[in-house]
């Protein structure tokens, strides 16, 4: 689909999964500022319900992307409350740490189920509605393990590789509708689960915090965790109007440790 005078317009609804806290929250406060109506989802109703606080307009519903009637349902009450979805960001999802010996087929069912899968019941269910505005999109946060390999999370990184491929071949897909599909893919960031790691490598090495977070800094050429407000920059542009012909990319955030 070609340019219309409705793509010189950012807004609408936005939907950012996993948005209670972290890289979601950061993303719904950005999109939030850019104009859009904002409905935050995840699994844990105290979190959803702080989040929703702190955005003006915005509203929370409980959802599990690992179950499909509890997608159907939320997108529904979403799309009731907030009128049909325009941006759809597949935020939630999940990470274990092991050797990939004593990582069983559960552990790899779990992580497909919500990194993977999580992404391709959202976007089924809105998929309709997102067809049906003059241009609408798509942004999957995979992760620079969607990029190149690490080793002890290999249902991770199989998982977001995987996420990466399904962008991709969407993109192609609706390459002639008013939807983009594309990937963010941050390096370590600053959140809770990345302070947490620290604490506790801290605790167990009896290292200081700087040698702790040297650990995840040293993968970044920078030498810095990203800040989750610029995973959530670039997720804004992607979002926005002018970025109508930048579809099946998957834009790195990390400092230059991927191109």
């Amino acid at each position: 689909m070609g340019a219309t005078s409705e793509q010189g317009q950012d807004g609408g609804h936005a939907i950012v999964t996993g948005g209670g806290t972290g890289i979601g929250l950061a993303i719904a406060r950005a999109l939030a500022a850019k104009g859009h109506a904002i409905t935050v989802m995840g699994r844990t109703r105290a979190a959803l319900e702080a989040a929703a606080a702190q955005l003006s307009g915005g509203g929370f519903v409980v959802c599990d992307v690992t179950d499909d009637a509890s997608v159907a349902a939320a997108l529904a009450e979403a799309e009731a409350a907030r009128g049909p979805v325009r941006v759809l960001v597949n935020n939630a999802g999940a990470v274990t740490t092991a050797p990939f010996e004593k990582v069983g087929l559960d552990a790899w069912s779990a992580a497909l189920d919500i990194n993977l899968l999580g992404a391709v019941r959202m976007i089924g269910a809105a998929l309709p509605s997102l067809k049906a505005q003059p241009w609408a999109r798509v942004i999957n946060i995979a992760s620079t393990a969607g990029l190149k390999p690490y080793a002890y999370v290999s249902p991770y990184v199989a998982s977001k590789h995987a996420l990466v491929g399904l962008t991709r071949d969407l993109a192609l897909e609706l390459a002639k509708t008013g939807v983009t599909v594309n990937a963010v893919c941050p390096g370590y960031t600053r959140t809770g689960i990345i302070e947490t790691a620290i604490e506790t490598i801290a605790a167990r090495t009896g290292r200081d915090a700087e040698a702790a977070e040297a650990v995840f800094t040293g993968a970044n050429p920078q030498g810095r965790l990203v800040e989750p407000e610029e995973v959530a920059a670039a997720v804004c542009w992607l979002a926005s109007a002018e970025a109508s012909a930048v579809t099946g990319t998957a834009l790195s955030v990390s400092g230059g440790e991927t191109g």
